[in-house]
């Protein structure tokens, strides 16, 4: 059995980010890029599935050459091989799905996992559109699962509570944080993944649907007041969320 996993690399959420001159994108020049923080669930339950299923595991990513610093850490993690994607090119989900079904599809995999959504643009929709792009079956959000020979019970997240679904393989599963603790990778683990050689492939060329018209950094948050320390502060409170925050 072939496992996927479909990684991204992505901005740190703890750094400082800044726009391109265009206004299009994010300056890469400097920036701390790291493991889509959801593709480290995803990686951990693909180990999982290949120590109880057996099988071979395989990290594929679509992007440029930074992205190898992203696979080379899954493979330190423990994944057997991983597959560069390698295009520069700003894509839209679809396009980005469309490359990464047909590299699902030309090596066999039977299982995908993919985070459920990635941090730098939140689309939250691309592991929903290779699997219908493959006609897999797909649960998102996934945070408890059990594969039992052909047959998966999963336990997903929904506004309000948890449903727990069945389905049967093949499918694409998204993971969400509660799912796993990801392993930290062994120094030996490190090692091996420096020796590996990541498969670098040209993938297809799609039409993009959609176009980045602009970025922008939000408002700065402007500083707070303090009206007064005692009941005589709540009338002129009262007014300011009326008349200038108009919350009331």
């Amino acid at each position: 059995m072939k496992i996927a996993v479909c990684i991204n690399h992505v901005p740190d959420t703890a750094a400082k980010i800044s726009i391109t001159s265009d206004g299009k994108g994010v300056e890469t020049s400097g920036a701390a890029y790291v493991v889509n923080p959801y593709d480290e669930f995803a990686i951990e339950e693909a180990l999982r599935t290949k120590e109880k299923l057996g099988g071979e595991t395989i990290a594929i990513s679509l992007g440029g050459e930074a992205n190898k610093e992203t696979l080379r850490k899954a493979l330190a993690m423990g994944i057997d091989e991983a597959i560069l994607l390698k295009d520069e090119n700003v894509r839209d989900s679809l396009s980005v799905a469309k490359a990464l079904s047909d590299e699902i599809k030309l090596i066999g995999a039977e299982i995908v996992f993919f985070g459920k959504q990635s941090v730098d643009y939140d689309n939250s929709i691309v592991g929903q559109l290779v699997a219908e792009l493959l006609n897999y079956n797909s649960i998102t959000t996934v945070v408890k699962l059990n594969i039992n020979g052909n047959n998966i019970v999963a336990e997903r997240e929904i506004e309000g509570g948890k449903e727990i679904v069945e389905t049967s393989i093949p499918v694409v599963i998204t993971t969400q944080k509660g799912l796993n603790e990801p392993r930290y990778a062994s120094l030996k683990g490190i090692m091996a993944a420096k020796k590996k050689t990541i498969i670098e492939k040209q993938p297809k060329s799609y039409q993009n649907y959609v176009e980045i018209i602009e970025l922008k950094r939000p408002a700065q948050k402007q500083a707070g007041r303090i009206l007064g320390t005692d009941a005589s502060a709540v009338p002129e409170l009262v007014r300011l969320l009326r008349e200038e925050a108009k919350v009331i």
